[in-house]
Parts: C-alpha cells; structure tokens; sequence
C-alpha cells in the first residue's frame, strides 16, 4: 500500500508539476502574445507614419516637378533688366512716333488749308472769268448795236 501511495504521491507531484508546468507556459504564451499585438500595434503605427511621409514625398515631389515647370517657362523670357531696357527703347520709339504723327497732321492741316484757299481762289477766279465773259458779250452786243443803229 505504501508502493501505491507513494505511486500517487508520485503521480500527484507529477501532475502538479505538469499543472504549474502549463501555467507558467500559459503565462509565457500571453506574454508572447501581448509582444505580438504590440509589435503589431506599433507596425501599424510604423505604417501610418509611412503612408504620411510618401504623402509629404509625393507632394515635395509635385511642388518640384511644377517649380521646374515654371523655372522653365521663366527661363524663356527675359530677366526684369532686359525687359526694362525693351520697355524703355518702346516707349522712346513711341514718343519718336508721336511727335512724327503731330509733324504728319500739322502738315496735312496745313495742306488742307492751303488747298481750300486753293479753291476759294479758283473759286473767285472762275467767277471774275465768268463776269468778264458777261462783260465782254456786254459790250459786243452794245457794240452791235450802235452799229446797227449806226448803219440805219
């Protein structure tokens, strides 16, 4: 009997040692369960701060790409000093041009009044022509006349 208890007693320890055996494998399972949400919480972490940087990197790199854009267009025109001096010598030529354009429409004013006394004077001209004309079949036909009269 004393064989069969202490095979019991055995068997209890075993267990025993079996149960806190399991227990402690139940307590390491947890934690290596809490490491992996860990682990998982901070990957997902990790991840959202990815997905911001390759936003952040894809707008640095839109901004570049339209900066170039631009530099490019710009890079076209002249710079300000140039454009300045353009602005200048146009704004000379045009001062040159209007005072061409005061000359042009004082001397076409000119001509216009020159050809109207022009005319007024051929004007008086075909008028005197037209009195002597009227004069001269005047005195013919006077002239006629007393020589009519005279020859009666």
């Amino acid at each position: 009997m004393l064989s069969t208890l202490s095979q019991c007693e055995f068997s209890m320890g075993k267990t025993l040692l079996v149960y806190d055996m399991n227990l402690r494998e139940m307590e390491n399972y947890e934690k290596i369960y809490k490491d992996i949400e860990n682990s998982i919480a901070a990957a997902h972490e990790k991840i959202s701060e990815c997905k911001k940087q390759i936003l952040q990197a894809k707008r640095i790199r839109k901004n570049r790409q339209e900066y170039d854009a631009l530099a490019k267009v710009i890079q076209h025109h002249p710079d300000r000093h140039e454009t300045l001096k353009q602005l200048e010598a146009l704004g000379k030529e045009l001062q040159n041009l209007s005072h061409i354009k005061e000359n042009v429409e004082d001397k076409l004013e000119l001509r216009r009044k020159q050809f109207h006394v022009l005319l007024s004077t051929i004007h008086e001209l075909q008028q005197t022509l037209e009195n002597d004309e009227k004069l001269s079949e005047a005195e013919e036909s006077q002239e006629t006349q007393m020589e009519a009269e005279a020859k009666q």
